[in-house]
């Protein structure tokens, strides 16, 4: 379990980036952390693993202090960041250094991603193309089973059926000891992967909820110039009609659309977020 309570960063004398930040993320699920550039996602991620320090408040993985940066705490994360350096050796060299870091690190598991990917463990990382190398970052973060998996914009560089790939491959890997945090704007290649939902802006979570409340929720609808349907939480203009997110009695079951949901988030955070708190208890942060 993340445990992060009252907490506060910034950079330097800057405002505060996080002000008073509160937040719980459970084993089992596959959040997706979105927001806008400068939201604060990397940075809330950096404080996960022990790259930053609050200055005040507590973030606590599994037990422990974050900024304390304990082996047994870091044995239990791995990160797949969007920008990274591979060196100029084999994977199966590479394998024989880094696996050792982590306990439950499981070669079987590594070969059968290896060869879902199609990747030789005898070539060299410096040798294959950028999608390749997320996808060895892939099978290995996968087979570390660590409790903590950080993927920050995992689909950048990947084809169209790499990215279902990668999707099969995640949903069917996940342990219910585990948790999965995806950070990304690709939220149209994930939209079927991430549950819970959790929106950053401007250094506060203005929306946490799960797929299931979503759905129970808001209906997301493609209406036609002489439609009218009420309440219309949020809605965009497309060429013949509107996209719009409203109100659900529970009555209809919509597919989410996760990148109309984000913006109807941002820029409607009240009127989405009410529509949780009418009737029932939701999980806002």
């Amino acid at each position: 379990m993340i445990h992060i309570r009252d907490l506060y960063f910034s950079y330097g004398r800057k405002r505060w980036l996080f002000n008073d930040l509160s937040l719980d993320l459970e084993p089992g699920n596959i959040y997706g952390l979105l927001g806008q550039n400068g939201a604060g996602k990397t940075t809330l991620l950096k404080l996960m693993m022990g790259l930053l320090f609050p200055q005040s408040g507590h973030c606590q993985v599994y037990g422990y202090e974050a900024a304390q940066r304990d082996p047994n705490m870091l044995r239990d994360i791995y990160i797949i960041p969007e920008e990274f350096h591979l060196p100029g050796i084999s994977i199966r060299d590479y394998l024989e250094i880094n696996s050792v870091f982590y306990p439950r690190f499981s070669q079987d598991q590594f070969d059968e991603y290896m060869n879902e990917f199609r990747l030789d463990p005898g070539q060299k990382l410096t040798a294959l193309s950028y999608g390749q190398k997320k996808k060895f970052l892939l099978a290995f973060g996968l087979a570390t089973r660590s409790r903590l998996l950080i993927l920050d914009e995992p689909t950048n560089g990947l084809d169209i059926p790499s990215k279902s790939q990668f999707r099969r491959i995640v949903a069917s890997s996940i342990t219910e000891e585990q948790t999965f945090i995806i950070s990304t704007h690709q939220v149209r290649d994930l939209e079927s992967l991430i549950d819970p939902v959790i929106i950053l802006e401007d250094g506060k979570i203005i929306f946490n909820q799960p797929a299931e409340a979503i759905s129970r929720k808001l209906a997301f609808k493609i209406l036609k110039e002489e439609q009218e349907e009420r309440p219309m939480l949020y809605t965009e203009e497309l060429v013949n009609g509107k996209a719009a997110i409203v109100s659900n009695d529970g009555s209809e079951e919509t597919h989410i659309d996760l990148e109309l949901l984000f913006n109807g988030v941002v820029n409607k955070t009240d009127a989405i977020n009410r529509a949780f708190h009418n009737g029932s208890s939701g999980q806002n942060g």
